[in-house]
């Protein structure tokens, strides 16, 4: 890959992460048949996002975004704590991608530890009666 194409695939990546002018949720980090993830590795880093393990129920009313890497795709989205009820409440790091029933593709649930790539930074206090817009 030339000099120049480098650079654009990083500025698209970098709009990826940032979520600013490309919606995140699923990418295939392939270009022109070339593997593009450790290049994408290394943008997420430079934003301050890090490779973590995962423990969904260590993170009690709080939301943390991340990317999840199933190759050759990486899938954008936050912690969830989804009430059912008011005694029901599930804690799960879901993708923005949903499946045909509507329900998330990708679901984590907090008996599962995962590798995901995240800015703790960037995490926010979750109040289960108004949850976040995504």
């Amino acid at each position: 890959m030339t000099q120049i194409a480098q650079e654009k695939v990083r500025d698209a990546l970098r709009d990826i992460i940032e979520g600013k002018v490309v919606k995140r949720v699923q990418h295939e980090l392939t270009h022109e048949g070339e593997d593009l993830t450790s290049i994408f590795i290394e943008e997420l880093e430079r934003h301050g996002t890090l490779r973590r393990l995962l423990v969904v129920r260590t993170y009690s009313q709080v939301n943390v975004s991340g990317f999840l890497y199933f190759r050759p795709y990486c899938f954008f989205r936050m912690g969830i704590l989804e009430q059912f009820t008011s005694w029901k409440i599930r804690k799960l790091w879901g993708s923005v991608v949903k499946d045909t029933r509507g329900d998330w593709n990708i679901q984590i649930p907090a008996t599962r530890e995962t590798i995901i790539y995240a800015n703790e930074s960037l995490k926010l206090e979750m109040d289960i009666e108004h949850p976040p817009e995504i």
